[in-house]
């Protein structure tokens, strides 16, 4: 990856680093480096190891401006160096199951996609795609630490229409679309976190 000026940071550093940023620099981000932020990303833990998450990197300025329109005018999309729109396909996962059992579990692999399938089978279509909207949270959560240790900034987003965001990449109705994330050099501070303390919502038994 390309980030030779910044030293990369532990989970920890970046955690208590990350800010949401919504103005960054000019600088482009290369498709090797969007892909190995991908890549760790990708490496969230999924019930089954179902990885739902369809990932859209989008770079193109004007593509980037359409997005911005369907993110409610939101500046960071359109001044973003990418922003990835984070889409679940449920349909996708069931239908190719026998892809995601792990080698170690080779012997098993029909046992298993039945064994899922079948789990599945009682859940209706909204709840289906539901459970694969809430791991895409998870991904979503990689995808800015990944990010933060190396040096991007990143505005995470729930406001958008995603009917537009669908028509635009041509997705199915099945889809699930719970984040788009902005990501560049960052070109303003932003706000300090400002977090609860412990004591306010742990409780250790």
């Amino acid at each position: 990856m390309s980030n030779t000026a910044f030293q990369q940071l532990t989970v920890t550093q970046a955690a208590e680093a990350r800010v949401s940023i919504r103005k960054y620099t000019d600088e482009a981000v290369s498709d090797e480096t969007i892909n190995e932020l991908i890549r760790v990303a990708g490496t969230a833990p999924t019930p089954w190891n179902l990885q739902p998450w369809r990932i859209i990197a989008v770079k193109d300025k004007d593509t980037l401006a359409k997005l911005q329109e369907a993110a409610y005018g939101q500046r960071q999309v359109g001044s973003s160096a990418v922003t990835f729109v984070i889409a679940t396909d449920m349909d996708d996962v069931i239908a190719t199951l026998e892809d995601t059992v792990h080698p170690g579990m080779a012997d098993r692999v029909d046992e298993t996609a039945k064994s899922i399938r079948d789990h599945f089978a009682g859940y209706s279509a909204a709840d289906l795609h539901w459970w694969g909207r809430s791991q895409g949270y998870s991904f979503m959560a990689y995808l800015l630490l990944a990010a933060q240790s190396h040096g991007y900034a990143t505005s995470p987003m729930l406001g958008f229409d995603p009917a537009k965001v669908k028509e635009m990449f041509g997705l199915g109705e099945n889809v699930q679309i719970p984040a788009i994330v902005s990501l560049g050099r960052p070109a303003e501070e932003g706000f300090p976190q400002f977090r609860h303390p412990l004591d306010r919502y742990v409780k250790i038994v």
